[in-house]
This record gives structure tokens, C-alpha cells and sequence, in this order.
């Protein structure tokens, strides 16, 4: 589980890097974000036969979520002010509740 929500974040890492990139460079991030995104639905898939899909996909997602949020602000420079922390936060505190109630 938590290896497929690192290669959603890392999808999202490449997203990132092909909005930037043009010509081959490009192509080569479209290719890593294909590929990563094909891997963490398998991992997902894979996880969902000894998890619950109702706690595997939410914690899935918030790992990513939360990944995204963090290369943002820390790789892409976007904006860290209290709402987006505060919020940031909260998911990581439902993920970790919902997560431990399964």
C-alpha cells in the first residue's frame, strides 16, 4: 500500500517536471508518469486483496494527496500558508484514523 502511494506521488512528481520539459524531455517524463501510474493501480489492486478497498483506496489517495502537496511546496515552490498546512494536517490525521479502525 505504502509503495503504491509512493508512485503516485512520484507520478505526480513527473506530471510536475513534463509541464516544464518540452521537446524529448518531455516525452521522457510522459513515459515515467505512464508507468508510474500503471504500477501504483496494480500495487493498489494487489493491495486490496488483503486490505478492505474502502480503506485501501482513501489511504492510497491520501498518501498521494499528501506527497503531491509536499513536492509542491518543497520541489515546485508553491505556496505553504496555513490553510494549505492546516488542511494538510487534517488528511493526514483522517488517514491515519481510518487506517487504524481497519
Amino acid at each position: 500500500m505504502i509503495v503504491a502511494g509512493l508512485c503516485e506521488v512520484g507520478f505526480t512528481y513527473c506530471l510536475g517536471r513534463a509541464k516544464e520539459a518540452v521537446g524529448g524531455e518531455w516525452w521522457t517524463w510522459i513515459t515515467a508518469f505512464a508507468m508510474l501510474y500503471v504500477l501504483s493501480a496494480v500495487l493498489l489492486a494487489k493491495a486490496t486483496e488483503t486490505i478492505a478497498l474502502g480503506t485501501a483506496y482513501p489511504v492510497w489517495t491520501g498518501i498521494g494527496a499528501v506527497g503531491a502537496v509536499l513536492i509542491g511546496i518543497f520541489i515546485f515552490r508553491e505556496p505553504a500558508t496555513f490553510w494549505r498546512l492546516f488542511f494538510l494536517t487534517t488528511l493526514i490525521a483522517s488517514i491515519i484514523g481510518l487506517k487504524s479502525l481497519s
